[in-house]
C-alpha cells in the first residue's frame, strides 16, 4: 500500500511542480512587470523556474525511462540464465545444502520462518557474498532466485511473507565490504588518496544493515538479543575489524587490484565448485545448467511491468524538478536553524540513491565535479553512494518477480533502513573529515 502511494505522489507532485513552473514563465511573458520582492529576486525566480516546455521534458521522460526499464529486464536475461542454471547445478550437487548448513545457526535465527537447510538460505548467502563484493550483476539473479524459493513457502502469493521482508530490508541497506567502482570514479576525478571513504562507507553500510536487522526483528518478533545470534555477529565484526585493518594499510592502487583479484577469484571459484561438485555427484552438468538457464528469461519478462511503472513515475519526480525544488527547500531550513549545512550539497545523491542507482551515480560525480573530490561534499556523496541501495527499484525487482502486490511494511522499513544510513553516514563524515 505504501508503495501505491509512494508511486502516485511521483505523478501528482511532478503535475503541480510543471504547473507551477509554467505559470511562472507565463507571467515572465506576458506580466513582465510583476517583481516579487524587487527585481533581482524576479529574476531568479523566472530563470531557476520558469520553463514553457517543462511539460514535454515530463512526457520525454516517460518514453527514455520505459525504454531503459526494457533494457535493463532484457540486459538481466543472459545474466540471469547464467546464474540460475549455475544455481541448479548447485543445488542437484547439494552444494547449497552445504552452505546451508554452514550458516543455519544464524540465518534460523534471522529467518525463523524458513526450514532448517531449506536452499533459500544458501541462495541468500550467495547474493549477500555477491553484493558485499560489489558484484552487482550476480547478486541480482541469485537474489532473485532466492526470492522464488521462500515464494514456494508463501501462503499467501501475493503478500511478502516475513522472510522476504527481512531479505529485502537486508539488500536495501546496500552493505559493501569493497567499494572499488567508488574508489575508482574519484581517482579519475583527481582525489589525493582515491580510498579515504572506504572505512566510511563500510561502517556507516554496517550501521544500516544492522538498523535494518534490528527494525524488522522487533516488528517480526525475533529474539534478537539471542546468545548465539549475538555471537555471530560479534564474529563478523571481529572479521570485519581485521578487514579494515588490513585494507586501509593498502594504498588505493594496491587496495583496488586486491580487491579485485579477491572479488572475481570467489566468483569464479563458486562457479568452478558448482560444476566440480556436480561432476563428483555425476549429475549432468550441462544438461542441469540448461533446465535452470530456461528460467532466466521468463524472470526478465515477468518483472518488466514492474520495472517500467517504478522507473517512469521516478523520472517524471526528476524531471519535473521537484527533486531540486525539495533540495532547495532542505537547504533552507537547514540554514534557518544555524546549524553546519556543510553536508547539504551532497543530499541530492543520498536522496536520489532509494530512486534510481544511475541518478545517485550521477549526482555524486557531478558533485566531486563541482566542490572538487577532496572536498567535504564530494566525499560525502561518495559515502552515500556506498552505503545504500536502490530501495524501491530492488521492491520493484524482487517483488515484481514472484508477482507479490502487497509488500506490507518492506518499503517503509526500506526507506527507514536507507534514512538511518544517510544519518550515518553524515556523522561518519564529520568524523573523519571534519
Amino acid at each position: 500500500m505504501v508503495l501505491n502511494y509512494i508511486w502516485i505522489a511521483f505523478f501528482l507532485i511532478a503535475f503541480l511542480v510543471a504547473i507551477l513552473r509554467t505559470l511562472i514563465w507565463y507571467f515572465s511573458v506576458h506580466h513582465h512587470y510583476i517583481s516579487f520582492g524587487g527585481a533581482g529576486l524576479y529574476q531568479h525566480i523566472v530563470t531557476r523556474f520558469g520553463d514553457s516546455g517543462i511539460f514535454k521534458t515530463i512526457v520525454d521522460s516517460t518514453f527514455s525511462s520505459s525504454e531503459d526499464a526494457f533494457k535493463i529486464s532484457i540486459g538481466l536475461t543472459g545474466i540471469m540464465a547464467l546464474w540460475l542454471g549455475l544455481m541448479n547445478i548447485g543445488e542437484k550437487a547439494g552444494l547449497i545444502r552445504l552452505f546451508t548448513r554452514i550458516v543455519n545457526p544464524l540465518f534460523i535465527r534471522l529467518f525463523p520462518e524458513l526450514p532448517k537447510e531449506h536452499p533459500a538460505i544458501g541462495q541468500i548467502v550467495m547474493n549477500f557474498t555477491a553484493n558485499m563484493l560489489g558484484m552487482g550483476n550476480a547478486a541480482t539473479p541469485l537474489g532473485l532466485k532466492a526470492m522464488q524459493s521462500m515464494q514456494e513457502l508463501n501462503p499467501d502469493k501475493e503478500k511478502a511473507s516475513n522472510p522476504q521482508i527481512m531479505f529485502l530490508v537486508l539488500n536495501t541497506a546496500g552493505f559493501t565490504l569493497l567499494p572499488v567502482t567508488i574508489m575508482m570514479f574519484r581517482a579519475e576525478r583527481g582525489a589525493t588518496d582515491p580510498s579515504d571513504i572506504f572505512i566510511p562507507i563500510l561502517l556507516a553500510s554496517f550501521f544500516a544493515t544492522i538498523t535494518g536487522v534490528a527494525l524488522v526483528a522487533f516488528k517480526q518478533r525475533i529474539k534478537i538479543l539471542d546468545p548465539i545470534l549475538l555471537a555471530w555477529l560479534a564474529g563478523i565484526g571481529l572479521i570485519l575489524t581485521s578487514l579494515i585493518f588490513y585494507f586501509h594499510s593498502l594504498t588505493s592502487s594496491r587496495l583496488a587490484l586486491v580487491s579485485g583479484v579477491v572479488s572475481n577469484f570467489i566468483l569464479f571459484g563458486i562457479i568452478i565448485a558448482f560444476i566440480t561438485a556436480g561432476l563428483i555427484k555425476k549429475i549432468n552438468v550441462f544438461d542441469s545448467f540448461i533446465e535452470g538457464a530456461k528460467n532466466g528469461f521468463s524472470t526478465a519478462v515477468k518483472i518488466i511491468p514492474y520495472l517500467v511503472a517504478m522507473l517512469v513515475g521516478i523520472a517524471v519526480f526528476r524531471s519535473s524538478g521537484a527533486m531540486d525544488l525539495l533540495m532547495g527547500t532542505i537547504k533552507y531550513s537547514i540554514q534557518l536553524s544555524g546549524l553546519n549545512t556543510d553536508f547539504v550539497d551532497a543530499l541530492p545523491t543520498a536522496f536520489m540513491k532509494p530512486l534510481s542507482g544511475s541518478g545517485a551515480r550521477g549526482l555524486m560525480l557531478d558533485s566531486m565535479k563541482t566542490y572538487g573530490a577532496d572536498s567535504f561534499a564530494g566525499r560525502l556523496s561518495c559515502i552515500f553512494q556506498g552505503s545504500a541501495d536502490t530501495t524501491l527499484y530492488i521492491v520493484a525487482l524482487y517483488f515484481g518477480s514472484v508477482g507479490i502486490t502487497k509488500t506490507r511494511y518492506a518499503v517503509t522499513y526500506g526507506l527507514l533502513t536507507d534514512l538511518f544510513g544517510i544519518i550515518a553516514a553524515i556523522f561518519i563524515a564529520y568524523l573523519f573529515f571534519k
